[in-house]
């Protein structure tokens, strides 16, 4: 892959990274967050169990969410490190070996696969 191209997904994967991590400090603000600090409340009663499994829920998702973003963050890093490795991994496909699409590149810059053994992996 050329220099340019290389320096143009670079600068894409770093991007996504940065709006990542401040989407998970956010979020993860949210998670460590007590109780009553997350629901505003002075308490640490809600004022009905409705309320209380609400504020569960919320933490929960925020959870998940933040583990979603890690593992994105994780698959962003792996990609920089194939990119900064200069050996020519970046853009090519970890089961066939053959080069991913420009535009799958552009959508999902982090991809490890091909649109044909993704495809593959999800059984479709």
């Amino acid at each position: 892959m050329r220099k340019n191209k290389l320096k143009h997904y670079e600068k894409l994967l770093l991007q996504r990274r940065a709006e990542l991590l401040k989407e998970l400090g956010i979020e993860s603000n949210i998670f460590l967050s007590h109780q009553t600090e997350s629901s505003g409340d002075l308490s640490s009663y809600s004022f009905h169990p409705a309320d209380q499994g609400t504020d569960e829920e919320r933490r929960e998702l925020s959870s998940l969410l933040a583990t979603l973003e890690g593992k994105t963050i994780e698959d962003i890093d792996d990609a920089l490190r194939k990119i900064y490795s200069k050996n020519g991994e970046y853009g090519k496909c970890e089961k066939c070996g053959n080069s991913i699409d420009d535009k799958r590149l552009e959508a999902i810059p982090y991809t490890k696969l091909c649109l044909e053994c993704q495809r593959k992996s999800e059984g479709v």
